[in-house]
């Protein structure tokens, strides 16, 4: 199957589970091509997130590296001038959020590369809804998501602090010593790892069985409320937690006093409880009790070892970093693009006698030079009802022209999100564009919790 599109473009979550047959396809697997022992590739960390390119039938493409999707995912296809795939029968899947089933196709015998290595009998399950798209939320296109059938075939190593991506064979790895290190057993269900952690919040201590989950950009999600919620006095705020499949996420935000891994352990942890309806249609096969998100897993160098059901950790740079919200209140998201102008220095000088002088001077005329270039347009996606961007008269829509006295196309998207959850008291003024009106607001972070 052969279709051309087009052109066209989480929040800070992406969590995707299926209704389909969960049977592993015949023969399927990842090898290197030239028998190598290991491969490493570049990777963009987005909102936490990492970013790989990926060929699917020769076609590059953006995936999210994805330890929480059992299956490959192929989404946002009006960005993508034209793309093939094989043998495709329809089928529905499900995701988080409240929006229920959607329609997919189920396509096989496809040929997918990352780096070195190819599987020459992939499986893709192809979203054609185009309110599936994580690419505003990202800043960069994204295309798809890769989990289980990449992981099961190497041992990866993700080094978030330098971006690096090494995948090993399995059967030619020789395991590094690292006295820094921490090694933990992973429990496998439903193809998915699941790690048991320990909080601590308000003198409670529990261990907790939750989704190692790459593709979320929070650091916990837990399903139970009694863990840390309670009303006085009032330690959590409502807010928008991100984009499933099956639709917007809400729920609560709050903090947790601790979170240990081993000896590895974290202070005042953000913590988000998402809406029972975000969840209710979801399998939560092994007790599970939420979610170990990329906010936690970024901190680290981690090597994923499937084949033995292992996950080794080593605090690299971030590990300190403590834990900010967006204290803004508001989400900021990529819609198209707009054109801007400016004058540039002039590329030549005409030099003509000037009649009307006494003198016939030369009149040197300089000739600027306006120059026209498509920059990101970026727009507000969502405000927090009693936020500091709210409290100013913000509101969903408003196109964002400048922040702080710098054009926002001078921005990536990650930049605005990080500049949101800086630091407290910092003053932030901001330019809208609200239907062709120009208006200048000003407010500082203020700290919810």
């Amino acid at each position: 199957m052969c279709r051309s599109f087009s052109k066209v473009l989480i929040g800070s979550v992406l969590a995707l589970f299926f209704l389909m047959p969960t049977q592993v396809e015949g023969q399927s697997a990842f090898r290197f091509k030239n028998h190598q022992k290991r491969d490493n590739i570049h990777f963009q960390l987005l909102n936490n997130l990492v970013v790989i390119p990926v060929k699917v039938n020769g076609k590059e493409l953006s995936f999210i590296l994805d330890t929480g999707a059992r299956h490959t995912l192929l989404f946002s296809l009006s960005e993508i001038d034209s793309v093939e795939v094989n043998n495709v029968t329809p089928i529905k899947i499900r995701g988080l959020g409240a929006g229920g089933t959607i329609d997919a196709l189920k396509s096989v015998k496809n040929t997918l590369e990352v780096g070195n290595a190819m599987d020459r009998n992939h499986t893709l399950y192809v979203i054609f809804d185009e309110t599936i798209n994580f690419s505003p939320k990202m800043g960069v296109p994204i295309h798809g998501v890769l989990g289980y059938d990449f992981f099961k075939d190497f041992i990866v190593e993700t080094k978030y602090s330098q971006e690096r991506l090494i995948f090993y064979d399995p059967k030619q790895y020789n395991p590094k010593e690292c006295k820094k290190c921490l090694t933990f057993d992973l429990q496998m269900n439903d193809f998915k790892p699941y790690i048991k952690p320990t909080i601590y919040h308000d003198g409670s201590v529990n261990e907790v069985n939750l989704l190692l989950d790459s593709g979320s950009s929070d650091a916990l999600w837990l399903f139970n409320e009694d863990w840390a919620i309670h009303e006085i006095p009032k330690n959590y705020f409502d807010d928008f937690l991100g984009f499933g499949i099956s639709g917007g996420i809400f729920g609560k935000r709050s903090k947790l006093d601790g979170l240990s891994l081993g000896s590895f352990e974290f202070n005042d942890v953000n913590v988000s409880f998402p809406e029972p309806e975000a969840i209710r249609e979801i399998n939560l096969d092994g007790n599970r009790d939420g979610s170990l998100g990329a906010e936690i897993l970024k901190r680290f160098t981690v090597i994923l070892d499937y084949p033995s059901r292992k996950i080794s950790l080593e605090k690299n740079h971030f590990y300190k970093e403590p834990f900010h919200y967006n204290m803004a209140g508001i989400e900021v998201q990529h819609d198209g693009a707009v054109t801007v102008h400016s004058f540039v220095d002039p590329q030549g000088i005409n030099l003509e006698p000037n009649r009307n002088s006494a003198t016939d001077a030369i009149e040197i005329r300089v000739n600027p030079i306006l120059n026209f270039f498509l920059t990101p347009r970026y727009v507000v996606a969502q405000v927090r009802e009693g936020s500091p961007a709210a409290s100013v008269g913000i509101e969903k829509g408003d196109e964002v022209v400048s922040i702080n006295g710098k054009p926002s196309y001078k921005y990536k998207l990650y930049e605005i999100s990080e500049l949101f959850m800086s630091k407290e008291n910092r003053r932030i003024s901001m330019e809208l564009n609200r239907d062709g009106s120009i208006y200048r607001v000003k407010f500082v972070l203020k700290k919810v919790l």
